[in-house]
């Protein structure tokens, strides 16, 4: 009895809520290949900038209505852990990108300097 209680308070969604985050999963899908296959916008970063902000937006949808992630289940740990995950994989994925791109910087040769043939070196040290 105890079981159902506890399956009942975190509980599964409905019909109509499954119906609904179907929608608009659909929507959310159709829209970004619409957005390419008809050259809409006339920048690729704006286009790319879409497509990316309507991803992120199916992914909420996807977390609410299939995975029923609600800041009510479980009295909210649930969604507290999976923003404390998201932040996490954030920092390291920034914090490598940020790395890489300094050691990219740090190492790469400087090439200000003329060409001098190997014969004119010793010219040049005297």
């Amino acid at each position: 009895m105890s079981e159902h209680g506890h399956h009942a308070k975190s509980g599964h969604g409905t019909l109509n809520e499954y119906i609904v985050g179907f929608v608009l999963s659909v929507i959310l899908t159709v829209i970004p290949f619409w957005l390419v296959m008809a050259d809409v916008l006339d920048s690729k970063t704006a286009t790319i900038g879409w497509i990316l902000g309507l991803g992120l937006v199916q992914m909420i949808v996807h977390l609410v209505f299939f995975l029923h992630l609600k800041p009510n289940t479980e009295d909210g740990w649930t969604l507290i852990t999976l923003v404390g995950t998201v932040l996490t994989v954030a920092v390291c994925l920034v914090g490598s990108i940020w790395i890489v791109n300094k050691l990219h910087n740090h190492m790469r040769p400087h090439h200000n300097f003329e060409y001098v043939p190997e014969s004119a070196r010793d010219v040049i040290r005297r």
